[in-house]
């Protein structure tokens, strides 16, 4: 880390934070202290909106009161920026060090290893995704290496991490005399025909069309020769959402997108009609989902005369008439008891996704008995029961018992589904270790790369708890294991299990083994 770059940044951010305290306190900002930054003193983040603050004198308490608050968000975007830079300086450092720290490399597996251990501690260092937290040190090196403009810019407070992350990724791949001269038409007013007006003056989406426009137009290298290397990064990506849905995208070369996009609005329009009640939007949906996943959509109309095939979703349920069958994917499907029997409505737990209404559940666990195992979970405490299976191996059971405790893979901050995960001996067999439910975890297969290749060491688990991990810094970090709660009882099940209770005359409280708490009695 650049200690004086560092240092200075945060002083300048005191000095301008405790003068923004002070406009807040309704204290002239001339009165206030200069602010020193890099760019040298009484020169603070925020000079514009400080001399365009409000007057001590203004009369008026609520102008007052308005100007001063557009005053603090103003300075606020500022010191933003400049803690942005402070952590680009440290993330930096903690990488240089960490490479020191390491030895040299002797052969391509050591420095993927050695990659993945910095990336890992700095993601839960920062409590981030390993995506957010790569992405932080290749954005940080660039900035520290090839950007100094920007980074310059940032560290004043007069350009925004967006727009410093955007100036780093229209940059990628370029020579360096054209990244430089990117980041000078931008940010050097002394620059051969500079762009007009500050880049820190325009909303990101402004400044990443004008960059981006900039770039095409002045690449060294062909359009072509960078779309073939482009397409190589092509990927599909799914991303679960609220209320049962989730987003799945997908990054393709424009002509192959424009045609999905195009044919799915064609078939779209097709089945518009008077009949039809759902949107081009909804039918656009509908028809993607269908082709995926080897159906045939029909509009409304034609549904409802003919009816649908076995094996589909109920389009009275999802809003999709015609032909949708349910994904053939091996799922874990964990459904509270009374939900399954219908007479709750508390969610299901997909597993790789979250909750799912019960309807659905129901109908995965209907029409899909081939790839979704039905898991129950305790009525009193939510806790599981059993999982539906048709073999009785003891190896298959555990780790199906195994995606039921852990979720997901077990590295902090990783969110890999368990469908991909891997089962992995915390204490190698080789070394005395079991195969028993506290002796294993899941993990992906790149986490469980980085268990065996660095220093990263796992915790003990339990048959509830997945295991913690220990960094190679020697910092602890808990992994995270799915909430129960417990399932809501209907009025008829409680009425139910009392009278039973009473009939048998049973001694003691019926409710002893739910945690000695009644379901009517209220949650504390």
């Amino acid at each position: 880390m650049d200690n004086a770059a560092g240092a200075e940044v945060l002083e300048a951010i005191a000095a301008s934070a405790l003068r923004l305290a002070g406009l807040i306190r309704g204290t002239d900002p001339a009165d206030s202290p200069p602010v020193s930054t890099a760019r040298g003193p009484a020169d603070g983040p925020v000079p514009g909106p400080f001399a365009a603050g409000p007057s001590a004198a203004d009369s008026d308490p609520l102008r007052w009161q308005a100007e001063a608050c557009l005053t603090v968000l103003s300075g606020a975007a500022g010191l933003e920026a400049m803690v942005a830079a402070v952590k680009v300086h440290a993330a930096g450092g903690y990488d240089e060090a960490a490479q020191v720290i390491a030895g040299p490399i002797m052969s391509p597996q050591e420095q993927t290893a050695q990659e993945m251990g910095i990336v890992a501690e700095v993601a839960c260092a920062l409590t981030v995704s390993e995506r957010t937290a790569g992405g932080l040190l290749g954005e940080a090196h660039r900035l520290r290496s090839a950007l100094p403009l920007t980074l310059a810019a940032l560290q004043a407070g007069t350009l925004s991490w967006q727009h410093a992350r955007i100036m780093v990724d229209e940059t990628t791949n370029l020579e360096p005399a054209a990244a430089h001269a990117l980041e000078a038409h931008f940010l050097d007013p002394e620059a051969p025909n500079p762009a007009r007006g500050a880049a820190g003056g325009m909303v990101p989406g402004r400044f990443r069309a004008k960059a981006r426009t900039w770039r095409e137009r002045h690449h060294p290298v062909s359009i072509e020769t960078r779309h073939t290397r482009s397409a190589l990064d092509r990927r599909v990506e799914f991303c679960p959402d609220r209320d049962g849905m989730a987003w799945l995208s997908a990054y393709l070369p424009a002509d192959q997108a424009s045609g999905i996009w195009n044919r799915a609005t064609t078939a779209a329009r097709a089945l518009q009609g008077p009949a039809e009640g759902r949107t081009l939007t909804q039918l656009r949906a509908d028809n993607v989902a269908a082709w995926l996943l080897g159906g045939t959509l029909h509009s409304t109309q034609d549904a409802t005369q003919g009816g649908t095939l076995d094996g589909t979703l109920d389009s009275t349920q999802n809003g999709a008439a015609g032909r949708i069958p349910s994904p053939t994917a091996q799922v874990l499907v964990t459904v509270p008891v009374f939900a399954l029997m219908g007479l709750t409505d508390e969610p299901a737990i997909l597993d790789g996704y979250g909750p799912i209404p019960p309807s659905m559940a129901r109908q995965l666990v209907a029409d899909g008995a081939e790839s979704f195992r039905r898991v129950l979970t305790d009525p009193r405490d939510g806790a599981s029961l059993e999982i539906g299976r048709e073999s009785y191996r003891i190896p298959k059971a555990l780790r199906q018992w195994l995606r039921l405790r852990d979720g997901k893979c077990q590295f902090p901050g990783c969110s890999n589904p368990s469908l991909d995960n891997e089962a992995d001996h915390l204490n190698a067999w080789a070394n005395g270790g079991s195969t028993g439910i506290t002796n294993l975890t899941q993990l992906c297969p790149k986490h469980h790369k980085l268990k065996h290749t660095t220093p990263w060491q796992p915790t003990e688990a339990t048959k509830n708890e997945p295991p913690g991990w220990i960094s190679p810094t020697g910092r602890h970090y808990q992994s995270e294991q799915p909430d129960q709660e417990p399932p809501h009882w209907p009025g008829a099940a409680i009425d139910a299990v009392q009278r039973f209770h009473d009939v048998q005359g049973f001694p003691g409280d019926p409710w002893a083994l739910s945690n000695d708490r009644s379901p009517r009695a209220p949650v504390t």
